[in-house]
């Protein structure tokens, strides 16, 4: 067996050098960026040539790890591989690595028909281990395209974009003729000092551009190449704000809390517009996970709450507590009491996670009160923020309702009837919640449910004239094991109709003191037939809904209480009383006397005239225009439309305060053909075309007016008309 423990270790040794080569040639794609990077910039950028340095370590490293983990492969892993690539092995290549001697007869035989197998196999194929190259040869091939890219760069576009370049304001307005000797900005600095509640340290912007936090207090300070006349800020194209000077320097602060677009005037040279933007202070964020908005605690669960939630701020939380208000007793004996809980905060911070446990008893809290709380959250500014209120109810056990109370009838000053609808509403709970439910606790609340419909279904049937429950539902409506609750005994002169019988000892006069024959359910009178027959429908089916709550059957009993509200609700229309509407009553008119006389002398037309004058809006922009026009069909321009545009600009100023990025190009435009006219150049065309579209979106859209839908022209067509006319 000793060939074929060589061909193992020859497809071993290849193996090594496929998987090698290959991460080889992955760690020199790697490499290949990074050496282009430093052969490129060198070390002039040092964050560009640390993170080139970082990639070619990173490249040695892992072709060092992947070279260790390759050579550690041994026979029993390639035997292994051959047993999963070729089932004409048997599953048996192992038993090429072990001696003969230690084999039994039937593994002998074994590895004698393995060891001719792979004799057999092995020259049909050029490579046992089949390596995916593609994914290899693509990573290599980008990283020399890459490699290429960076080489054809020049050389300070990297270095000088990463370099801290100084502040640079334009000045299109500059003619070319002074640029030499006129006053230039040779530097400036905007430094931003946020707002106390920021909590953070003052920094200097990169940019005339800005966007700073609410409140934040912005600082010019510009040097000149020689003292300038004026040097002014104009904010809005309001009134310029003078900038100090100090010892060659000019200074300038102000603190802003609304957006605004600003440019500089040196010696009435204007730069181009520049926008500040504003960051607002969100107020803070309250969000509870637990417990739900309404929660009941039953009879048996620990009464305890556990409250989790999570309150944040973009700067940083102040304060937070929750409000929690106890209500006790019901009806006009009801009583609250507030307090205050803290939520153990501690520290400001701009993230806050709530995880408390109320215990309910320690509040004074017993069966039948209510808790009502809320979050409340206050962040380092003005911001306020507070949650919605949640409700947490103990069950109430005190009340207790026996079987005589639930067949005696109505209470005629009930404290708290169900409706209908609240039925259908807690039946559809108790179906949602069937299965997080116990078979116990389902089965007491659907009972619970048909002692609610029963006591419903009794009230409406008072109007009947069923005191008891006597011909409601199949079978007369009596449950079993409620017959004889109820019913009163009755006596001569009790006010009720007990005939005398001549006979005695007949069966008539022997039943009648057990019968109850006043206020029979046919002989109510309360409703009309119609109405009756609905209302006893109605009963029906409050009784078929009763029956199979009280069975435990909730989804079978809510088709039946929808009915029953349906047709409770036609009874309510019914039984609705309408009346007539009183008003002015005109007198009769004199037809015959009035009627196609043709008489207007007593007509006067009306006299009153009133001119309302309709005020133009962006009269300024209008007439730019106008000139844009002009100067498309090529007309020339003069200096006296600089004035104009000045107007317009100021109004497009005033409207781009809300969004001033949106307008920021055609501002920085419209100063662009302002300074061609000074300098009596061709106007841009572009800057033209960028004016114009923003013009046009600020003025309002155009009223609709009558148009004529179509033109008549042919000769019948035309001829109609006209006889129309005369």
């Amino acid at each position: 067996m000793q060939s074929s423990r060589h061909t193992l270790q020859r497809i071993r040794r290849e193996y090594i050098r496929a998987k090698g080569g290959l991460y080889t040639l992955q760690s020199l794609a790697v490499a290949l960026v990074g050496a282009a990077i430093l052969y490129k910039w060198g070390l002039e950028v040092p964050l560009l040539a640390g993170l080139a340095i970082l990639t070619i370590l990173g490249a040695l490293l892992y072709l060092g790890w992947a070279w260790r983990s390759v050579r550690q492969t041994d026979l029993q892993q390639v035997t292994r591989h051959l047993n999963r690539t070729y089932p004409q092995l048997e599953e048996s290549a192992q038993l090429l690595l072990r001696e003969t001697s230690e084999l039994n007869l039937l593994e002998r035989l074994q590895q004698q028909r393995v060891a001719s197998q792979l004799q057999a196999v092995l020259p049909q194929k050029h490579s046992v281990f089949h390596l995916q190259k593609k994914p290899t040869y693509l990573a290599l091939g980008i990283a020399v395209l890459v490699a290429a890219g960076i080489a054809a760069l020049p050389a300070a576009s990297i270095a000088d974009a990463t370099s801290a370049a100084p502040l640079q304001l334009d000045f299109p307005d500059t003619p070319a003729a002074v640029a030499d000797t006129a006053v230039t900005i040779q530097e400036i600095k905007i430094t931003v000092t946020p707002p106390a509640y920021t909590g953070r340290k003052p920094y200097q912007a990169e940019q005339p551009n800005l966007r700073v936090e609410q409140g934040a207090t912005v600082t010019w300070r510009i040097s000149t190449n020689r003292p300038a006349r004026t040097l002014e800020l104009v904010l809005n194209e309001g009134k310029p704000l003078p900038l100090q000077s100090q010892n060659g320097r000019y200074t300038l602060s102000r603190t802003f809390t609304e957006p605004a677009l600003y440019h500089i005037a040196v010696n009435g040279q204007k730069s181009a517009y520049y926008t500040l933007e504003i960051i607002p202070d969100e107020a803070p964020a309250i969000q509870i996970a637990k417990p739900e908005q309404y929660t009941e605690i039953l009879f048996g669960d620990p009464q305890r709450v556990t409250i989790r939630a999570e309150l944040s701020d973009d700067y940083g939380l102040r304060d937070a507590n929750m409000i929690a208000t106890v209500a006790k007793g019901t009806g006009e004996a009801v009583k609250f009491r507030e307090e205050k809980i803290s939520l153990g905060f501690k520290g400001q911070t701009r993230n806050f996670s709530v995880n408390k446990t109320i215990d309910l008893q320690k509040l004074g809290m017993t069966y039948g009160d209510e808790l009502y709380f809320y979050l409340q959250a206050w962040d380092n500014h003005r911001g306020y923020t507070r949650s919605e209120t949640y409700f947490v109810q103990i069950e109430d056990t005190t009340i207790v309702e026996s079987m005589d109370d639930l067949t005696m009838g109505v209470n005629p000053v009930p404290e708290y009837f169900r409706s209908q609808r609240q039925i259908i509403i807690d039946t559809e709970k108790l179906i949602k919640e069937r299965k997080s439910l116990s078979r116990a606790v389902f089965e007491e609340r659907g009972n619970n449910l048909g002692v609610d419909q029963k006591l419903l279904r009794l009230r409406y049937g008072k109007f009947l004239g069923e005191e008891f429950e006597s011909g409601i539902g199949p079978g007369g409506g009596i449950p079993k094991g409620e017959e004889g609750h109820g019913e009163e005994e009755h006596f001569a002169g009790d006010g009720h109709d007990h005939p005398e019988f001549k006979d005695e000892t007949s069966v008539e006069a022997l039943l009648d003191p057990y019968l109850h024959k006043h206020d029979q359910e046919e002989a109510a009178t309360f409703f009309e037939p119609a109405v009756k027959a609905k209302l006893k429908g109605a009963l029906a089916q409050m009784w078929e809904a009763e029956l199979r709550l009280r069975t435990h059957r909730p989804e079978e009993a809510l088709p039946y209480e929808y009915k029953a509200l349906r047709m409770l609700k036609e009874v309510q229309q019914s039984t609705r009383a309408y009346a007539a509407k009183t008003g002015f009553d005109p007198p009769p008119l004199k037809e015959p006397e009035k009627r196609l006389t043709g008489d207007l002398s007593k007509i006067k037309a009306p006299t009153e005239r009133r001119t309302i004058e309709t005020e133009s809006k962006l009269p300024h922009t209008r007439e730019a225009l106008k000139w844009l026009e002009k100067q498309k069909q090529g007309n020339r321009y003069s200096q006296q439309d600089v004035a104009l545009l000045e107007r317009a600009g100021r109004e497009l100023a005033q409207e781009a305060l809300a969004k001033p990025g949106s307008y920021l190009r055609a501002m920085q435009d419209l100063r662009t053909l302002i300074a061609d006219i000074n300098a009596n150049r061709i106007l841009c065309q572009d800057c033209l075309m960028t004016v114009e579209r923003a013009w046009y979106e600020l003025l309002p859209p155009a009223k609709p007016t009558p148009q004529k839908q179509g033109v008549t022209r042919s000769r019948l067509g035309r001829g109609y008309l006209e006889r129309l006319g005369s």
